[in-house]
């Protein structure tokens, strides 16, 4: 078979890759399907989308994430939980055995880059083993043009290999599966894991490191511009409305997950999007729903018996079903992917313990600590035991890909908001009229109606209340929203017993703060829940 290859000057010599059985360079998407059928790695969707199975992973796997430590990283990575240092012997010794595994394999080589905004992007060269592992790496970044590619030279190199995994005993690993970065070398080693996700995440652990070294704020978010032009930006965890808020027909999307802040605008890190489908259905995703067609990359997903259709609602593999798409399969999109200072950002939270405002406008002290919290909260009744809601903090919205401490994205966001007068706000898509199980979740259409106020500055001038316990200032009247649905304790039968929830879910915030507080500032810091003496 004669492929279509584009293959650089540079190629793979310095990484010590001689003697590969066959290099396959920048196959388009088309051939690397082909390959993966021909493989019998993977089937076609009645939509023509690929389906394939990642193996025995079919997530990440964040305890099996390792930063090498030296001299540049020794005193700048957040070491701990989230950073796992090791040392550089250990990922020389990996490298040299994954190069040797390559001998005599086929391989397959992609040229791309990180980040729409060419001042910043970084050149990344994926090396993969599995062709449909390599559409996946076409599908989410950035895809150079033909003189682009012919002359390229890498910043970073992903090592990619499922099939090879680690001596623990001797590698230093924590089992047979690891993701290594070396930010010296430049270089990101992942073996035992076919999770498409670990490439993806490295990358923009990547990003995280060095984009704020260079006054770039990166983050984990969706953005969007309306049609005067003004950017939009959204955080939240998974169950927040993060996608589905975002996606608004009268506003382009920039994308769906990372992007950097400069000092002149926003700009997306990815080409693509990789979207939960589990129970994804035509009315409720329309927009993911019609991006699943050729040239997709659907992961993990069952069959309706005796068809090719995908029957999204089958967990048996996993509920984290994904799917993998070129930007270009949604409509209105931004074009580049770059847009201007963000006039609003909103930090979406899924609040059941029903206490929080529905939307409220945070000073930057308060935009700051409630970043570095990164509160949301998992409901009662989903796993055997739980009876009460549990709330759920991820730093800055994404504490798994946080290199540096929580802190410093937070100044940097501080510090951007106050520079750009950007409105930030706390809109929570959770629980009113008491916690869950009690209350109800606040209807969608008064959610879309808050933050269109918000987007149109309806919300600028108007009065506020202020919680006593969290200090939010909240509006009373939003076009379109009941005003008694404004104030959380309002729409509670019972005042007193919200009161004790409100008091609770603050000595939460409070507890998972500590951790923080002795590298967060005084501004950060005042903006924590206040709390009688007696319920400290």
């Amino acid at each position: 078979m004669s492929f279509n290859q584009i293959k650089p000057t540079f190629g793979l010599e310095s990484l010590g890759i001689k003697n590969a059985g066959t290099e396959y360079w920048n196959l388009t998407p088309a051939e690397l399907v082909e390959e993966t059928i021909r493989k019998g790695l993977g089937t076609l969707a009645d939509t023509g989308a690929l389906v394939v199975d990642t193996g025995k992973f079919t997530g990440r796997s964040p305890k099996d994430k390792f930063v090498v430590r030296d001299e540049q990283t020794e005193n700048t990575v957040w070491w701990g939980d989230v950073n796992h240092p090791i040392e550089a012997e250990k990922f020389f010794g990996l490298k040299e055995k994954m190069t040797a595994f390559l001998e005599g394999k086929e391989i397959y080589i992609r040229d791309v880059y990180a980040g729409a905004d060419p001042e910043y992007r970084l050149k990344v060269r994926v090396i993969n083993t599995i062709p449909w592992a390599n559409q996946f790496v076409d599908n989410m970044f950035i895809r150079p043009d033909r003189k682009e590619l012919t002359d390229f030279v890498p910043d970073w190199t992903v090592i990619a290999i499922p099939q090879f995994e680690a001596d623990p005993a001797v590698d230093g690993t924590r089992q047979g599966n690891f993701t290594m970065v070396n930010f010296a070398e430049k270089t990101i080693l992942i073996g035992g894991s076919g999770y498409t996700g670990e490439i993806k995440k490295g990358i923009f652990t990547v990003m995280n490191y060095v984009l704020p070294m260079n006054g770039v704020l990166a983050m984990h978010c969706s953005a969007n511009v309306g049609q005067e032009g003004d950017t939009a930006v959204f955080f939240g965890l998974s169950g927040t409305g993060k996608t589905t808020l975002s996606a608004d027909p009268n506003r382009k999307l920039i994308g769906d997950d990372e992007h950097g802040w400069t000092d002149t605008g926003v700009f997306n890190f990815e080409g693509g999007c990789y979207a939960k489908c589990i129970d994804l259905t035509a009315e409720k995703e329309p927009e993911i729903w019609d991006a699943i067609k050729s040239g997709a990359l659907l992961e993990n997903i069952r069959y309706f018996p005796g068809t090719r259709t995908v029957n999204f609602e089958d967990t048996s593999v996993t509920e984290n079903t994904r799917v993998s798409y070129p930007i270009d399969h949604i409509e209105n999109i931004m074009v580049p992917s770059q847009g201007g200072i963000p006039k609003n950002i909103f930090f979406l939270t899924c609040d059941a313990f029903g206490v929080l405002p529905p939307i409220s406008k945070l000073t930057p002290g308060q935009a700051m600590y409630q970043f570095i919290s990164g509160y949301t909260a998992k409901v009662a009744g989903t796993e055997e035991g739980i009876v009460e809601p549990v709330p759920s903090f991820s730093s800055c919205f994404g504490e798994p890909f946080l290199p540096l401490h929580p802190t410093k994205y937070a100044e940097m966001l501080g510090e951007k908001m106050k520079a750009s007068n950007t409105n930030v706000w706390l809109v929570n898509t959770g629980w009113t009229g008491g916690a869950y199980g009690e209350g109800s979740r606040i209807k969608l259409k008064f959610t879309r109606a808050m933050i269109t106020a918000a987007l149109e500055g309806k919300l600028d001038n108007v009065a506020t209340e202020t919680d006593p316990v969290f200090g939010l200032a909240y509006p009373t009247d939003v076009p379109g929203v009941p005003n008694e649905v404004l104030n959380p304790r309002n729409t509670w039968k019972d005042t007193a017993k919200y009161d004790l929830k409100a008091k609770e879910l603050a000595g939460k915030f409070i507890d998972n703060f500590k951790k923080y507080s002795d590298f967060a500032n005084e501004e950060i810091m005042a903006a924590s829940p206040k709390m009688p003496i007696e319920n400290r």
